[in-house]
């Protein structure tokens, strides 16, 4: 928000330059994004009248104008401006006056003619731009000639941009500024005497209120007679501009000053354009309505508009028709402001991209008491300034579906503890009063009823907010915590998350956050049988999903950078899943699971590689080499099993013991194009809980005996996976056998169809003796006769 300083001090009288401000504003909590005066300076510059003004013969554009500066005599003064004109009101910069930019103005010959100074215009001194860059600056009739320039339009002003938080709308009106600072400085609050205008006729227009929640209160009152060709005095003009509003009309320009004043939003209507009654509610699918610039726009049936027997006249809180807006003609008015539920208006200016000052602070929340003292006040500016005959002040209102204004309990016992710091009685009183809470002391206590501006304050620690605030944070002596330092033991079983992470990356692989919100119809595709938490007010909606895997925001990523041609993606990532659980606390459970994700080439760019994609394998085997920090590997298993969002051939089950810690596969064809995925792309995910904990390495004797290698080649059905064979080699050789590896995989030719061959080798040792060959021999023939009978294997010829 964008405002004058003089205007601000116009409400509470600082003693304070303007870098001492801003920075109270900023430790209070109402970030000073920057300061920057009005314009730049200059002198000698002050008001002056045309007295004479003639056209010179040489010259159609120029002309002599006399103007009286106060002074005992006219200074002579060429001027080329179209609306150089007799009794016009000017700025007129006189011989030696400064202008910006550094130019001085100096006595002239134009044509043989002298002229003794320079007429001003809007963009030379940066002020009135309400007029074209040539014209000449047209001052009010009541300018007092002689006036410094600098003095009438109190150009030393400077305009003061602040970021306002959403829970501060209380603070995006001159008022809400004023009140926070004297609250600051212990001030008394300077605030316009608004007094309540009597009618002058009975004229009222009929309103209808549909939608009660929506809009519980809405304030009118018609006023006719005025003149719309007033100027809107110079001070409002230029408080407005310097708020950054153009001046449009008296009226429009009074609206716009009440509710950067106060606070309140206000439309006029043109009171001709109107036919009885008014109605206030919801649109109709896909009503229109006709913006300026005779722009058409189709509105939703959530939209509460504000409408006649025949069209919208506005969507409420947002935007008017411009069938019914004050034109150059309009000569009666109908003035309107209400409270609109900030959730009825809320995301309906972004939908329609009509994003506007009003909708901004309807948005946020507007005070419910103030629209009578608002229509007061815009009553009053209205009359002095356009005149016109006023009408009976119309308030509807449905008290029980106002805000009401909350009352807290505020205990010296929890402020004490919050702070850290004693703050008097007499102090925390003053501050809550100041900021327009009613205060009653009850024992050591506070019973504190919140302002109807303030929708922030809602609980006790609110306020206690609230009091710090105002009472300054450098206000509050640094003391160091106490606390008994408690040394936590480290247990050499814990794996550390780091340590994995560390072996991921050296492997190539890089770490990605994403986050825990998630498009729903992404996530039901690679987890369609499980309910996921709904956020009920998400960022956007394709945010507003709970994960239930971490695969569904690195799959996204995996698409984000195969559309931009990174030919190999490998990623991990560690974070909390949220599955919908009754028994858990908060019906939620939370557990950490540690997945990656692979994609494209099995290496980088290299011409000493071959280009190959990677498989499941090279997945397999980083996991294998990761799941071997736990000391557990011999225990772990991978499974055949079927997850909806893997391939049915190219996926496992993690098993550890008897326990399922995870799944690896293939991401399953008919999704890749589902989550724009232009090539086969790998993933694995497991329980981090599960492997946290790490088998201790025990030490045992090196057998000083040879090893013996003996290779077999089984023939198995299709359906036996290859693990189940290691396993049942290694339960029957036990200890013996201290190494296998499946070395050949074969189908074809000599192999019945539906069958595979395995080649396998097995190395053998002792560590007590020398394996003779009879007892190798024993152990081989041992294990094939185990594979034929458990496995029904056969050995190949």
């Amino acid at each position: 928000m964008k405002f004058s300083e003089f205007w601000l001090r116009e409400w509470v009288n600082l003693d304070l330059d303007g870098t001492a401000l801003a920075e109270q504003l900023t430790m209070a909590g109402l970030e000073v994004n920057n300061i920057t005066p009005v314009t730049e300076v200059y002198s000698g510059v002050i008001v002056g009248e045309i007295v004479e003004c003639i056209r010179y013969s040489n010259d159609l554009h120029l002309k002599i104008t006399k103007i009286d500066i106060g002074k005992k005599h006219l200074l002579d003064i060429l001027c080329s401006a179209k609306n150089c004109r007799q009794g016009l009101k000017v700025a007129v910069a006189t011989v030696g006056a400064l202008l910006p930019r550094n130019f001085k103005v100096q006595v002239t010959q134009l044509y043989g003619q002298r002229s003794e100074g320079r007429l001003c215009s809007s963009c030379e001194l940066g002020i009135f731009n309400n007029h074209t860059g040539t014209d000449i600056i047209e001052l009010p009739v009541h300018a007092v000639i002689g006036t410094d320039i600098c003095q009438y339009v109190q150009i030393d002003d400077h305009i003061i941009d602040i970021n306002i938080m959403p829970n501060r709308s209380d603070c995006l009106s001159i008022i809400g500024m004023a009140r926070d600072l004297a609250a600051l400085n212990s001030l008394k609050l300077i605030t316009p005497k608004i007094k309540t205008v009597e009618p002058t006729i009975d004229d009222i227009f009929p309103i209808n209120v549909n939608e009660k929640t929506a809009c519980p209160r809405y304030v009118s009152r018609i006023i006719k007679d005025i003149d719309i060709q007033s100027v809107t005095p110079v001070w409002m003009y230029e408080k407005l501009r310097r708020c950054g509003f153009r001046s449009v009309n008296p009226v429009v320009d009074i609206t716009n000053y009440v509710m950067l004043e106060l606070g309140q939003p206000m439309h006029a209507f043109d009171l001709d354009q109107l036919h009885d009654p008014i109605t206030v509610r919801m649109a109709k699918e896909q009503e229109t309505i006709k913006l300026l610039h005779d722009d058409e726009l189709k509105l939703n049936n959530d939209t509460l508009v504000i409408a006649d027997e025949y069209q919208i006249l506005a969507i409420a809180g947002i935007l008017g028709s411009e069938h019914s807006s004050i034109k150059q003609e309009t000569q009666n008015v109908l003035l309107e402001c209400a409270f609109f539920n900030p959730m009825v208006i809320h995301g309906r200016a972004r939908r329609y991209g009509l994003c506007t000052d009003a909708s901004y602070r309807y948005e946020r929340g507007v005070d419910p008491a103030l629209q009578p003292k608002a229509m007061e006040r815009a009553t009053q500016l209205l009359l002095d300034i356009c005149g016109g005959k006023v009408g009976p002040l119309v308030d509807y209102i449905e008290y029980s579906e106002l805000p009401k204004c909350a009352t807290i309990m505020l205990y010296r016992k929890t402020l004490n503890r919050l702070i850290g710091h004693l703050i008097f009685d007499d102090t925390i009183t003053q501050i809550l009063t100041y900021l327009g809470c009613k205060v009653y002391i009850i024992g050591s206590d506070w019973k504190v009823i919140v302002p109807s501006w303030r929708f922030d304050i809602a609980i006790e620690e609110d306020l206690i907010e609230e009091i710090v605030r105002i009472y300054g944070y450098n206000n509050i002596p640094d003391v160091p915590i106490k606390t008994n330092l408690v040394m936590i033991q480290n247990r050499e079983a814990d794996l550390s998350l780091k340590r994995v992470k560390d072996l991921l990356v050296d492997k190539g692989y890089q770490e990605a956050i994403t986050y825990s919100f998630v498009d729903p119809k992404i996530q039901q595709l690679l987890h369609p049988n499980q309910k996921a938490l709904i956020l009920p007010n998400p960022i956007s909606s394709d945010m507003s999903a709970m994960r239930l895997s971490l695969w569904t925001g690195l799959l996204g990523v995996v698409a984000y950078n195969n559309k931009r041609q990174q030919q190999r993606v490998c990623l991990f990532e560690s974070g909390l899943r949220f599955v919908p659980d009754i028994h858990a606390d908060l019906g939620v459970s939370q557990d950490l699971m540690l997945a990656a994700v692979f994609s494209g080439t099995r290496c980088g760019e290299h011409w000493d590689m071959d280009y190959k994609i990677a498989d499941f394998y090279d997945l397999k085997g980083d996991l294998e080499s990761m799941l071997d920090l736990t000391g557990k590997l011999r225990d772990i298993s991978f499974r055949a099993q079927i997850h909806p969002a893997l391939h049915p051939g190219q996926s496992a089950a993690i098993y550890l013991h008897k326990e399922c810690i995870g799944f690896i596969g293939a991401i399953h064809p008919n999704l890749e194009d589902k989550l724009e995925l232009n090539r086969p792309t790998l993933v694995f995910e497991l329980f981090w809980s599960k492997i946290a904990d790490r088998r201790l390495p025990n030490i045992f004797e090196i057998s000083r005996f040879p090893s013996n290698r003996r290779d077999i080649s089984i023939v198995v059905s299709e359906n036996v996976p290859a693990e189940d064979v290691i396993m049942e080699c290694k339960k029957t050789l036990g200890n013996q056998l201290i190494g296998i590896n499946l070395f050949d995989v074969y189908r074809g030719k000599g192999i019945e169809k539906g069958k595979k061959s395995l080649a396998i080798s097995l190395i053998l040792q002792n560590i007590n003796k020398t394996l003779k060959e009879k007892e190798i021999a024993a152990n081989v023939n041992k294990c094939i006769a185990v594979l034929k009978e458990r496995l029904q294997a056969t050995l190949r010829d």
